[in-house]
């Protein structure tokens, strides 16, 4: 997967530039998932509550929680799930751990953890649980490194949750989809479907079976509570469908190889999902005419489509034609619903074109970004672009500083924030940012980075 400053702005899925796993940001999937998980946190009683769904770049199937406040769920998860019913159902159990306060020991722990230290320490723990089962040293040893910033506590509040409290997320998921109208079917496939390849799974298992156990009396319990809802027949809506396919396809051609998008949307499926894998392939492996030509198709059979004009914009920014892309990221931002990661990569053309006459409107811009997604790095990283080109030096120092605090780096945070300090007036704004990052201490329970 190739990792660019335009990817991790926004419609890439793109390597967070932490420690720890890679998290994949992109406007399209992100809001797909918030209007699957919209009302079923409003049934969870959890709409006030700011949960928010973070994808990790993995392949396998897994999803979980960790601190009431955020749903980890792998791109795999989204690109084996064939219906938007099937992911809802595991957004809906993972719901369900949260309204059910299993994790209540850990939130005070994790509060002011980063993403990234939480989905490393995850899966530390998995890879642990999968060395004990197959033997292996070497995946133990990887996993108590992962998590060897956790205290003991934390740990073992982990592991007691993955042991229990699973039968009680089923009921609470089965309870959310009858609330809203949903069917479980979607859920019970995809948990009987992990339940037969735990089957045939000795060595290496998947982390969502080790904290999502599978056996078949509780598969069985499932399928009786699913079909006792009267939606259990229910299909998702062809719009609904369409707009999960085109998500998978787009997961698909920005993180798989070229072959192997060849061969999962070959030239003869000309459906539109396709032919965004197809387009988006092309742009990443070959010359960019071909793919503007294929893009600029994709907007003509959806003209209203945001996502569509994000791609052309990316497209030509990574091909070194900043000034280009302009025109098409300012449409998408101007009609996606919400635009602050399309707003980052707009920034970043405006800056990119090195005209002093944009540059007013690129920091406008990336701060109305970063105001709405204060835990983007790439936005504070255009923004003191921007202010450098400006010779704004204090707000430069001053948006490198955030963005090196949001990556997780507080030391290089702290060392630029003391720096941006000597250029603020004493007690400004600026300033007052600043000495909160020059003397900021990680709290206590929180692990290091």
């Amino acid at each position: 997967m190739v990792t660019t400053t335009a990817l991790v702005c926004a419609s890439v899925p793109a390597q967070a530039q932490g420690k720890g796993p890679p998290v994949i940001r992109d406007a399209e999937t992100e809001q797909l998932l918030r209007e699957y998980t919209q009302p079923i946190l409003r049934s969870a009683g959890l709409a006030q509550q700011n949960v928010q769904v973070v994808i990790i770049n993995d392949r396998s199937f897994n999803a979980f929680v960790a601190d009431g406040r955020r749903i980890f769920v792998n791109g795999g998860a989204l690109m084996d799930s064939e219906t938007p019913n099937q992911i809802i159902g595991v957004l809906a159990h993972e719901t369900g751990h949260i309204a059910g306060g299993h994790l209540a020991r850990l939130r005070e722990a994790l509060a002011a953890a980063t993403t990234s230290s939480i989905i490393a320490m995850i899966l530390g723990v998995g890879a642990m649980v999968a060395a004990g089962r197959s033997g292996s040293s070497g995946m133990g040893q990887a996993g108590a490194a992962a998590i060897a910033g956790p205290t003991s506590a934390i740990q073992n509040s982990m592991f007691s949750y993955m042991r229990a409290q699973e039968d009680q997320a089923d009921r609470a998921a089965v309870k959310f989809l009858t609330a809203t109208g949903q069917s479980a079917k979607g859920m019970h496939e995809t948990f009987k479907r992990l339940a037969d390849q735990l089957l045939y799974q000795t060595r290496y298992i998947n982390p969502y079976m080790q904290s999502h156990p599978m056996p078949s009396e509780r598969v069985a319990a499932l399928e009786g509570m699913a079909k006792a809802s009267p939606y259990w027949d229910h299909k998702d809506p062809p719009a609904l469908q369409l707009r999960h396919d085109l998500v998978r396809a787009k997961l698909y051609g920005f993180l798989e190889r070229a072959d192997q998008v060849a061969r999962r949307y070959p030239p003869s499926d000309t459906s539109l999902p396709a032919r965004y894998a197809r387009a988006i392939a092309s742009y990443r492996f070959s010359e960019a005419r071909g793919a503007l030509a294929q893009i600029d198709a994709l907007i003509q059979a959806q003209p209203q489509n945001p996502y569509f004009y994000e791609l052309k914009g990316q497209a030509l920014l990574e091909a070194g034609r900043p000034a280009e892309a302009v025109a098409p990221l300012r449409h998408a931002a101007q009609i996606a619903p919400n635009p602050a990661l399309i707003q980052i990569m707009l920034g970043q053309a405006l800056v990119a074109t090195r005209d002093r006459g944009r540059l007013d409107e690129a920091v406008s811009i990336l701060q109305a970004a970063v105001n709405r997604e204060p835990e983007s790095p790439e936005g504070y990283s255009q923004l003191a672009m921007a202010y450098g080109q400006k010779n704004d030096l204090a707000r430069a120092d001053l948006a490198s500083a955030q963005a090196a605090f949001v990556r997780g780096d507080v030391k290089t945070a702290r060392e630029i924030a003391t720096r941006a300090k000597t250029r603020f007036p004493v007690g400004s704004p600026g300033w007052v940012k600043a000495d909160d990052l020059a003397s900021y201490k990680p709290p206590q329970n929180a692990w290091r980075n």
